[in-house]
């Protein structure tokens, strides 16, 4: 998995249209004074005493339980440099007259810096949250960052408890990675180990509201009313070591300050149960639509003789955390293959999330759906999937593939393979090569290239094409596999006429023209970082011979198996839009008549 790049999180915009919660009743008068441990709002009238310049601002806590926090100040107070660190701002997410936030300017890896934490003796420092918490944070980033950045965070470390396996240099955090996901990590109660919940990309300059809810069992974590991820395993409160209180925007790693925030915060609110829905400061967040899409009931194929290959995203969230997507995907494919005209399966990489067993079987639960139906697949190990003893090659090997009519053979290092498979007027070949092996095997896939010239050729690698934002339109730019990848096995080839990869954040796809000057498709389809970790949405190509073009379609059978109530406002079946729905011209007969193969076909 790559970082992301600046704009791809276009895909997934959602714009907060949040309703005005200001002069509502106070939370803890609805759901009993108890239940809000400490409210923190960021704004000049909760101030409770000193200032900002003077280094010795307190900001009150709402709740009245006595949990207020004090400014910090790393380095000489003194200096006009720090007192810019925090400023108040007039920047808020609803966008409101006289209603202000507080801007944190910190600098990574600064000398200096500010922050919040709570006074020595607050109550919420012993809090241990047995009965469940909701975690609520409203905030906005000011833009990309190299490190990350710290929100939230309880202070010390697992080895201050004195348990058994509880040398986790940190307690329990909230931050924000260098792809802007947000990270909560949190040692409980009941386990020996930390557990982490993640969401999807964040967009910078953007407002969120954020809940990290507990129901004293599972936690889960929602970014404007949408729920990433949710850990199916039991989580019971959040551990407190004696004597250490809360950092507001600052992390803390083995005892020590890591990360400070940037950004601006409004409001904080912790409770000490799960808090529903419509008790959460922001209630909605759906004035606009997130992204383009449709729930209409689109065919799959344009006329009855038209065919279908389907490539498979980066699953590797699925088998750590949403192996239903996964099934549902497979399911589909293995339920609808004969009738959509689906000819081969290809997936793109990063298969698991990490090298666990749990997520191989995972994996193994859900494309096992397609062996008992002998449907058609292929599959790129990406990154992600390389470990100690190749548990890839373990689990979908050359062993896994050679009993299937379809399956011509794998290179000596077991990851790069290729198919044949008859479709329309052609047989089609797809070549897998693979990422970490790309230099070992480039002989071997040349071999198999110079040895079925007559073929038409789609090359499948983890890594070819990336997302490249130029004047706020995402282009295609080659990667250094890429490169290499196009140098010696695409534009000498002729009858490679398309590439295809994941790797990357985001999606993208060009044309590009080889050697003979004829069009050579690439195109990117990755979409790990958004909702639920990509949804569930899978990219066919429709290809129509008679009408001379080929349909690129993104369709979620998990979507589609969705009730109207289940469904979300960013559920959709199919997305639309220039790079998830696009058709492009192809003169089949023209494109596809090549030379014959080589006399001396190579050893495989």
């Amino acid at each position: 998995m790559k970082k992301a790049f600046i704009g791809l999180s276009l895909l997934f915009m959602i714009v907060p249209g949040i309703a005005n919660s200001a002069n509502s009743i106070p939370h803890h008068a609805k759901n009993g004074r108890d239940t809000i441990l400490a409210d923190w709002k960021f704004t000049s009238q909760h101030v409770k005493s000193g200032s900002i310049d003077e280094g010795n601002l307190m900001i009150e806590d709402v709740s009245k339980h006595g949990n207020d926090l004090e400014m910090v100040t790393i380095g000489d107070t003194a200096s006009p440099e720090i007192k810019k660190l925090i400023q108040w701002s007039e920047d808020d997410i609803h966008d409101r007259e006289n209603v202000d936030s507080l801007e944190f300017t910190n600098r990574e890896n600064g000398p200096s810096g500010r922050y919040f934490k709570t006074k020595k003796g607050a109550p919420i420092n012993s809090e241990k949250f047995e009965n469940g918490f909701t975690i609520e944070a409203i905030f906005k980033l000011p833009g990309k960052t190299n490190n990350g950045v710290g929100l939230f965070s309880r202070q010390g470390k697992a080895a201050d408890l004195h348990k058994m396996d509880g040398d986790t240099k940190i307690l329990s955090a909230l931050t924000v990675s260098s792809d802007q996901k947000i990270h909560w990590t949190s040692h409980s109660s009941n386990l020996n180990y930390n557990v982490s919940n993640w969401s999807r990309s964040l967009n910078a300059d953007e407002w969120y509201h954020l809940a990290v809810v507990n129901d004293g069992s599972a936690t889960t974590l929602t970014l404007n009313n949408i729920s990433d991820y949710g850990e199916s395993e039991k989580v019971i409160g959040i551990a407190a070591a004696t004597g250490k209180g809360w950092n507001i925007g600052a992390s803390e790693w083995g005892n020590k300050l890591d990360k400070l925030f940037a950004g601006n915060i409004e409001e904080i609110r912790i409770a000490n149960k799960a808090l529903l829905k419509k008790d959460w400061l922001v209630q909605d967040s759906r004035d606009d639509k997130p992204f383009e899409g449709t729930n209409k009931a689109l065919p799959f194929l344009t006329n009855k003789k038209n065919y279908n290959f389907v490539f498979i995203p980066d699953t590797q969230k699925y088998s750590s955390q949403n192996p239903e997507i996964f099934n549902s995907q497979m399911s589909w494919i293995a339920n609808n293959a004969e009738k959509k005209h689906i000819i081969m399966n290809t997936f793109v990489g990063d298969i698991v999330d990490s090298d666990t067993e749990k997520q191989w079987q995972n994996s193994l639960a859900a494309i096992s759906k397609l062996d008992k139906k002998h449907i058609p697949y292929m599959m790129a190990a990406g990154n992600h999937d390389y470990a100690t003893g190749n548990p890839f090659l373990t689990h979908y090997g050359p062993q896994r593939f050679q009993n299937k009519e379809y399956y011509k053979g794998s290179s000596r290092s077991g990851y790069s393979s290729y198919a044949i498979a008859k479709a329309g007027s052609y047989q089609y070949l797809v070549l897998i090569v693979d990422m970490k092996n790309l230099h070992k095997d480039l002989q071997w896939a040349k071999n198999v290239l110079d040895g079925h010239r007559d073929k038409p050729t789609i090359l499948v690698s983890h890594d070819i094409i990336f997302p490249n934002v130029q004047k706020d339109k995402t282009i295609a730019a080659e990667s250094a596999n890429g490169r290499l990848i196009w140098n010696e096995l695409v534009k000498d080839h002729n009858q490679v006429f398309m590439t295809v990869n994941g790797h990357y954040f985001g999606i993208a796809h060009q044309v590009k023209q080889n050697t003979a000057g004829n069009d050579v498709i690439q195109m990117l389809v990755n979409y790990q970082s958004n909702y639920r970790g990509g949804n569930g949405w899978l990219r066919l190509v429709e290809f129509n011979e008679k009408k001379k073009q080929l349909f690129f379609r993104t369709y979620s059978p998990y979507v589609d198996d969705m009730t109207k109530k289940e469904r979300t406002y960013i559920d959709y079946k199919f997305l639309t839009g220039e790079n998830n729905s696009f058709i492009l011209n192809w003169d089949f007969k023209r494109r596809f008549t090549f030379k014959q193969s080589h006399p001396a076909a190579a050893k495989h």
